[in-house]
């Protein structure tokens, strides 16, 4: 069977994952763990350290993000491999970030230890609440 779809921006739900940052799930799969999503993050607000659990890629749609490997602007593709850790994503002004990930993401405490896990069924759920 195949899961074609189409998502006018009508149909976009959104919701918060972070203080500053909302997003819209664009597609989910329970099967591969991969997911899609548009961010749109407000001037000042970051992603804290984390560790991909699965390879990402992005696209920045309009604005701007900085972080370890540099600052990426509107038009910027990007690729982050498995396993590597980012101590701090910024978003200097406001940003809209397409953002697919093969799995999940691992956000670390101080230490260096899993705090949270984001992944499918965290985003289907907050969808589901917003």
């Amino acid at each position: 069977m195949l899961d074609e779809r189409l998502t006018t921006p009508a149909e976009m739900k959104w919701a918060t994952l972070a203080e500053g940052i909302d997003f819209t799930l664009l597609y989910s799969s329970a099967e591969t763990g991969r997911w899609t999503v548009l961010f749109r993050a407000q001037p000042g607000s970051f992603f804290g350290p984390h560790r991909h659990l699965g390879a990402g890629e992005y696209f920045v749609v309009k604005g701007r993000m900085t972080y370890r490997v540099g600052e990426a602007v509107a038009g910027t593709y990007g690729y982050e491999p498995l396993d590597v850790i980012h101590d701090h994503t910024a978003f200097p002004e406001y940003t809209e970030l397409l953002f697919t990930n093969y799995g999940p993401v691992a956000f670390l405490d101080d230490k260096g230890d899993v705090a949270s896990i984001l992944d499918h069924k965290l985003l289907e759920d907050l969808m589901d609440a917003a």
